[in-house]
């Protein structure tokens, strides 16, 4: 089987390149190998490839910013998608596309099932639901997976550094505690993808959700990270977490207040279910730590 991963330098897709060759022939493309801001040229360079699976993890993930590029947005997380599944259905390839929970309004009190309608708050989710509606559309053989509040070690952009890099340089940190959901590994969204790819079939192609188990506020993962921190005696001068409401950190995009994803669905065909955030968090910090200062 051979497997062609685009996005493969981004946060999910630096792990789906240590887990895909398990299962098949990987063939990885950063931005380097596939410009994405040149979508006539997708569809051709994928073709040639005459790939069995695609792996999308290709992402405009900059969400405040979104509100003032949305056309940037929408050709990354829409255009990209259409392109790649109009190719994979024309060489007879399966199409794994991942999204986002940003595509629901977070108005709900109980987990997001993949039957829910997608009410996006802002651009980054209307761009990303409009790419679950190309692949829908493009490609029969697909499989789209909505995780949220992703964090790992590459990269800058994610809420377990931006913590570490804060809590070393303020003894204070404001923190927002309305918004709840699941923070999730981006080692085990590809250890997700990786057992999902062998079970698709035609009985098994539609829309799936992937987070990490449990429940929490972002408050409260602020805080978790700091203990499993101090544990490791990182370096931290933060002494004092404070919970605030969203209305006193203001942002450009609305985020859902609510983001928790139902994942049985899924944990069903891999016979897996996920691992529980904080002990994810834990074995993240700890088996990269090495990794945590670097950009």
């Amino acid at each position: 089987m051979k497997i062609l991963l685009i996005g493969s330098q981004g946060q999910v897709g630096q792990a789906l390149a240590k887990t895909l060759p398990a299962i098949g022939d990987l063939v990885a493309w950063s931005r380097a190998d596939l410009d994405l801001t040149q979508v006539e040229q997708i569809g051709p360079q994928v073709i040639a490839q005459q790939p069995d699976v695609i792996v999308n993890a290709a992402a405009y993930t900059a969400v405040d910013r979104a509100e003032s590029e949305p056309a940037l947005a929408h050709q990354i997380n829409a255009e990209v998608p259409q392109r790649l599944a109009q190719a994979a259905s024309e060489c007879g390839a399966k199409l794994v596309h991942l999204s986002t929970d940003y595509v629901f309004n977070g108005q709900k009190n109980r987990p997001y099932q993949t039957t829910d309608v997608a009410q996006p708050l802002g651009i980054y989710g209307q761009s990303k639901h409009a790419g679950e509606l190309a692949v829908q559309t493009h490609c029969q053989q697909h499989a789209i997976l909505r995780t949220a509040w992703v964090y790992g070690a590459a990269g800058s952009g994610n809420f377990v550094k931006t913590m570490l890099r804060l809590g070393a340089a303020r003894p204070t940190l404001n923190v927002v505690y309305d918004q709840v959901g699941s923070p999730t590994w981006s080692e085990d969204i590809a250890q997700a993808v990786t057992r999902l790819i062998p079970q698709l079939a035609a009985a098994t192609f539609g829309t799936y959700h992937f987070t990490n188990s449990g429940v929490t506020s972002w408050y409260d993962f602020a805080v978790a990270i700091f203990e499993e921190a101090a544990l490791l005696a990182l370096p931290l001068t933060v002494t004092e977490v404070k919970p605030i409401t969203s209305d006193r950190y203001p942002t450009p995009a609305q985020r859902p207040a609510y983001s928790v994803l139902a994942g049985e669905k899924l944990a069903a065909l891999i016979g897996q279910t996920a691992p529980h955030w904080r002990l994810s968090l834990r074995h993240m910090l700890r088996d990269y730590l090495p990794t945590l200062s670097q950009p």
